[in-house]
């Protein structure tokens, strides 16, 4: 090998090891982004325009967004080295009808470059000589900036010192961190608009527990003011008729009774409405309660038909919670077994599987059933399969609520004729 191969050699060797050099600071740089929370964008970006800058000893580097709206370009940010002059603050909102030459170039998604400014033809103060040398440009490099198939701007390197040269590897390079500044900037868009739709969410859960809290007080002083007078229309109307009985014909106590009737039903419908206020706003500790002790407590409060048979299962769980929600399950289950029971020989059974990680409980019947139509819409307030009767609808809707809280769930099946089955789940503790 002569000496002329050896220097070709050498020099080879040299622009393999830039390169390797360059793609190594890339590297890292894109590392940096990928690791970072983004919270100080600002400082990131411009770290890393300073150490690009520098490998290819450039003097300026800096970031332009296009404005295709207002025609316009903008200097968001810069790095300039030591004795160079900003210009970050004399470059906003410039006319792109001053670039027109590297505009056409970036639209082809390709390079800007020009090797020496002065080579450039004198075009007039607005040409793109006229804008370069004031800044003391001798060379510059500008990349585009794609983002989802759409300009957006460019990434630009300015030398000052001297002529700077790019080959088309070192090009290709700069590609690269250009589309890493657009990947790094859309994850901060993304990430600042999760955040501000985070606060959003959390205004918006506010407003609710808020409207919420509201609405449970408003419910608490509505349905007090409602029981004074329906307690003394009740016990009115009972005084009446009891002290007129022998004064006054059966039939014509009807209407009385219909009032008795009415008046129950709307106390009813109070209660249920503050049952089912009251289900997320109670603070009392939670205890463990054995099931079997708590349900038989709940049937000893209830009026059961004669005709009507309670079956317990004698082994269910115990489980930490509240006695009055569990209660309310149970009782407002039960009293819904009874009420649309038809048999000569009504069965309610009551009993629990145990899962993985949750039990799951049942309330059987052998009453009238229900249509398939209606087993999402039974859940639903004020919801009834029947208009007659004081029943408010709001039972199985406490039930729901209650399960919901526990973070259980609850379903049904049923045969018309043949009889209902409650199924809901309760986790382990």
């Amino acid at each position: 090998m002569n000496k002329e191969e050896q220097l070709l050699r050498i020099e080879k060797d040299k622009i393999i090891e830039r390169q390797l050099r360059f793609q190594q600071l890339l590297i890292s740089i894109s590392t940096t982004y990928i690791n970072s929370d983004l919270s100080d964008i600002d400082d990131l970006i411009h770290k890393s325009l300073k150490q690009i800058g520098e490998f290819v000893e450039s003097d300026r580097s800096y970031v332009f967004s296009y404005d295709f709206v207002n025609n316009t370009t903008s200097n968001t940010y810069e790095w300039c080295s030591d004795g160079i002059e900003p210009e970050i603050n004399n470059l906003q909102n410039i006319p792109i009808d001053y670039i027109t030459h590297w505009l056409e170039a970036h639209k082809k998604g390709e390079a800007f470059y020009v090797e020496d400014v002065s080579l450039l033809p004198e075009d007039g103060e607005f040409g793109l000589r006229a804008i370069l040398e004031p800044q003391g440009i001798k060379s510059l490099i500008t990349i585009p900036k794609i983002k989802n198939d759409e300009l957006i701007g460019f990434v630009g390197f300015d030398s000052v010192k001297k002529i700077n040269k790019y080959n088309d590897n070192e090009q290709d390079i700069l590609f690269v961190y250009a589309n890493m500044l657009v990947n790094v900037i859309q994850r901060k868009e993304q990430e600042e608009k999760i955040k501000v739709q985070e606060e959003k969410k959390e205004q918006l859960l506010k407003d609710l527990s808020l409207q919420n809290e509201q609405l449970n007080e408003y419910a608490h002083v509505v349905s007090h003011d409602l029981k004074a007078p329906l307690i003394n229309i009740h016990t009115l109307v009972g005084w009446f008729m009891d002290d007129n009985k022998s004064k006054i014909d059966e039939k014509e106590f009807y209407p009385l009774e219909q009032v008795i009737f009415n008046v129950e039903k709307m106390d009813n419908l109070i209660k249920g409405i503050l049952d089912y206020s009251t289900i997320d706003k109670l603070e009392a500790q939670d205890t463990l309660i054995n099931f079997n002790t708590m349900i038989n407590e709940v049937t000893e409060t209830l009026l059961i038909p004669e005709n009507t048979s309670i079956k317990i299962q004698n082994n269910l769980p115990s489980i930490s919670g509240n006695t009055w929600r569990f209660k309310q399950i149970f009782q407002n289950l039960i009293q819904n077994a009874i009420k649309y029971s038809d048999k000569a020989n009504n069965t309610i059974e009551i009993g629990c599987i145990e899962k993985d990680d949750k039990y799951e409980f049942f309330v059987k019947d052998n009453g009238i059933g229900i249509k398939s139509d209606y087993f999402d819409k039974i859940f639903k307030v004020f919801t009834k399969l029947e208009s007659t009767g004081s029943s408010s609808g709001i039972g199985l809707s406490i039930v729901k609520k209650i399960v919901n809280f526990y973070n259980g769930e609850i379903w049904l099946e049923s045969e018309e004729g043949k009889g209902t089955t409650f199924y809901f789940t309760l986790l382990k503790n």
